[in-house]
């Protein structure tokens, strides 16, 4: 829900749902709430995520920015350090 004012904070969770329905949902036939699911989750990763290009990551698919994001290794990082007060 969003905060008064600020009619744009849940904007990006809309634009999926909508993206979701119309790509996927509504061209579908589930027989069952588990078949709904698993083309839902196989239309996530076959599709939304791999293939289809999003504008707040550079037109490019989320994989595809991930890939290009600098790697950090698990030994370089460091681990944070707890406080005693």
């Amino acid at each position: 829900m969003s905060r008064s004012g600020n009619p744009y904070d849940n904007a990006t969770c809309e634009s999926f749902m909508k993206t979701l329905k119309y790509e996927e949902v509504y061209r579908q036939e589930y027989r069952d709430l588990a078949d709904a699911r698993a083309s839902i989750e196989k239309f996530m990763e076959k599709v939304y995520n791999s293939k289809r290009l999003h504008s707040a990551l550079g037109y490019r698919p989320p994989v595809e920015f991930e890939r290009s994001l600098p790697m950090v290794s698990s030994s370089s990082a460091q681990a944070p350090q707890q406080v005693v007060v």
